[in-house]
């Protein structure tokens, strides 16, 4: 197993538990009580986790105000993000254009655009690939590159969505609550207030983990556009926004 894999596993396990102890890990991970400590130094070194007497917990300020490594998010929180992914794109119509925010749901939106006539506009290096594997017509956006969250941003990303009119737009998020959604980036939260701006119908994908925290910029109002997410919220939020859960 490789120590980005064995790292995940480790903040998997740390976001179902909030914590674990060392000899949970080396059980877990059948792995050496050296091997252990070298991947608990790694993740505290990239201000994940916070070593502990016997263990570690999750470095919950890290999750809010700063963005996880796109290799990271990932395989955090997959099943949801699937299931969420899976019902987001059910609500796209045939010769639609649509834009898709950089993003580890929206990557695996994409399987599901089988047999549609897509026109797909973007700011995620990550979701290239992934787009011509599916022959999908796409456009990605120029601007800066910021190559820890795999993604263009900044002014000239602005400027150039400016040109594009969707049908859909679908947008990620590292937190939301009642004052709406937000992320650690100013310049993301441009590229994403925009293509909001120029969207019909608009869509947040957030999973759990995002749910009540708030990270450094506010983006959108929740009542700018539907909730996709994997947990039943309550009533106030209802009232603000229209939210769909997966089954």
């Amino acid at each position: 197993m490789l120590n980005i894999e064995r790292e995940n596993l480790i903040l998997e396990l740390l976001k179902q538990k909030e914590s674990i102890k060392l000899k949970e890990i080396i059980k877990i991970l059948n792995v050496s009580e050296a091997t252990a400590r070298r991947d608990l130094a790694a993740l505290e070194k990239k201000e994940l986790i916070r070593r502990v007497h016997g263990g570690a917990i999750l470095n919950i300020s890290s999750n809010i105000s700063k963005d996880f490594n796109i290799q990271y998010r990932k395989n955090i929180n997959r099943t949801e993000k699937e299931k969420i992914a899976k019902l987001a794109a059910s609500f796209i119509q045939n010769d639609s254009c649509i834009f898709l925010d950089a993003g580890t749901t929206t990557l695996e939106m994409i399987k599901h655009f089988k047999g549609l006539n897509l026109k797909v506009v973007t700011n995620g290096l990550n979701l290239i690939e992934e787009l011509e594997t599916y022959e999908v017509e796409s456009y990605l956006i120029g601007g800066k590159i910021k190559s820890k969250t795999s993604c263009t941003t900044g002014f000239a990303a602005v400027e150039y969505l400016n040109t594009f009119n969707f049908d859909y737009v679908f947008i990620g998020a590292n937190a939301f609550n009642l004052d709406g959604y937000s992320t650690p980036d100013s310049e993301e939260a441009m590229v994403k207030s925009k293509a909001i701006s120029r969207g019909k119908n608009i869509f947040f994908l957030c999973d759990s983990s995002k749910f009540e925290k708030n990270s450094f910029i506010n983006f959108s109002p929740l009542k700018a556009g539907t909730l996709i997410t994997d947990t039943s919220l309550p009533e106030k939020y209802s009232q603000l926004t229209k939210v769909e859960v997966v089954k």
